[in-house]
């Protein structure tokens, strides 16, 4: 099976061993835009039952509109005379403006969808339920009012992969009688045949599928929060890998005037990749080290990573050589002082031979080093077929300029020598926590780096 993405820059493709993918079916370059997307279902991040803007609580304050998820203007721009609108029906939901109401009860909050959430919110049995369930149904109720609203949409959804676990059957077992019980609310039922073996399929649609909408980058936050999920029908197919070739960019917030489009998607080219290549995305910050890696991707999608990253990192993860070797390595650092050794003629074959750590050019040249960020790099789209010597973060959107990093191969050799002395020092670092660790590579990174500076200002 292969049918094109809009643009036709990629293809949807059966890849063996990783299902379906996106491949190129051009040459694409560093910075290009390769796909364009919007949600065909969109539900909120917060529990049914919401605190006021005055909580001390974020996680679970409503301050965006309940259909499009941008920031209220009262919370956006500090003026309470700017309220919200609120749905004239359940009195509940808030809206940044009459003309985002007007479509939300003509789609998202449908009355069908107004009369089952109130219901939920008035149900003690839901409510117990941990802040998962309670989302798990907000996106039920989504799926079934898509199936009125848009049945071509709904099976698209469908159409995606995922299949059923443990997990997902409970939830289904739970939430199917609460929401089939309701149906009955509304003229319209949402769906001929709905079913238990239909939740159970959504829910797990919506578990390997759904991207979350972050809220907007804050130096003062140390975790952005999530304050919905999408389906896109497209960014769907993108398969992970840990050190990604492509990245999603959002501009949640940044345009408060432009009606519709809060939620899309761009995504970029991270660099150069041939024709035939398959595209890529991160599912989450790439700083994460091996073990936390794997178990987000088995538990929250399903698999296991093998990537030409995780084949290396896998190799010095050992926890027993970290617990015999961590003593001896902290004494021998402590007597360096962090200083790093002179790479030996050995280091160089085992680098050349095993190809260890292939990923330190990536951190130095590709992540986001503002703190709290761990966002991806990539190039602003070219201008024609001039690149851009611009960086722009996909998290906090800062803009860096690219020229630091126009080495030559010798310096680029170095850069990979780096990594191959950091899986060295990983029996060190190993038994830090994730952050620590990617911290502590990064100075060792970073201390490399002064070093090629300082070479060529003194050459």
């Amino acid at each position: 099976m292969s049918f094109a993405a809009p643009g036709s820059l990629l293809k949807v493709e059966e890849i063996q061993g990783r299902g379906r993918g996106l491949v190129a079916t051009q040459p694409l370059k560093a910075g290009q835009i390769v796909l364009k997307d919007s949600p065909i279902l969109l539900y909120s991040a917060l529990p049914l039952i919401r605190q006021s803007v005055s909580s001390s609580s974020s996680a679970s304050i409503s301050c965006f509109c309940d259909h499009c998820f941008r920031t209220l203007p009262t919370i956006l721009q500090g003026d309470s005379s700017l309220s919200a609108v609120l749905c004239p029906n359940c009195h509940y939901h808030r809206f940044c403006s009459s003309s985002c109401l007007s479509k939300a009860l003509n789609s998202s909050h449908s009355s069908w969808v107004c009369q089952v959430l109130s219901s939920l919110r008035a149900n003690s049995l839901l409510l117990e339920q941990p802040l998962e369930r309670q989302v798990q149904a907000n996106f039920l109720v989504a799926a079934y009012n898509l199936a009125n609203i848009s049945p071509s949409d709904f099976q698209i959804m469908l159409s995606l992969q995922g299949s059923p676990d443990d997990t997902t059957i409970a939830a289904a077992q739970f939430l199917h009688p609460l929401i089939s019980s309701l149906c009955s609310l509304s003229l319209i039922s949402p769906l001929n045949g709905f079913s238990l073996e239909l939740t159970c399929a959504l829910l797990v649609k919506d578990k390997v599928n759904a991207f979350g909408i972050m809220q907007p980058f804050s130096a003062d936050d140390d975790q952005r929060s999530v304050r919905a999920y999408g389906i896109y029908p497209y960014a769907s197919y993108f398969n992970h890998d840990c050190l990604p070739n492509a990245c999603r960019f959002d501009y949640v917030d940044s345009n408060p005037h432009e009606e519709g489009h809060n939620t899309d998607f761009i995504i970029r080219m991270i660099n150069d990749v041939p024709q035939g290549r398959e595209i890529c995305l991160s599912y989450f910050p790439v700083n994460e080290n091996y073990s936390s890696r794997q178990k987000r991707l088995i538990e929250d999608y399903g698999f296991s990573c093998n990537c030409d990253r995780c084949n290396v990192e896998s190799n010095w993860s050992d926890n027993d050589s970290v617990e015999n070797n961590a003593e001896d390595e902290e004494e021998a650092m402590d007597e360096d002082q962090y200083e790093i050794m002179a790479v030996s003629d050995s280091d160089k074959h085992a680098l050349e031979d095993n190809n260890d750590f292939p990923h330190a050019y990536f951190f130095l040249k590709y992540m986001c080093e503002r703190t709290n960020c761990w966002g991806t790099l990539a190039p602003l789209p070219p201008q024609g077929d001039t690149p851009s010597n611009v960086m722009e973060c996909n998290v906090c959107g800062k803009l860096k300029s690219d020229n630091t990093f126009d080495i030559d191969e010798d310096k680029r050799y170095r850069y990979e020598v780096i990594g191959y002395q950091g899986k060295r020092l990983t029996s060190f670092s190993g038994h830090m926590d994730s952050q620590s660790q990617t911290e502590f590579f990064f100075v060792v990174v970073i201390h490399f780096w002064f070093d090629l500076v300082d070479e060529g200002n003194s050459s």
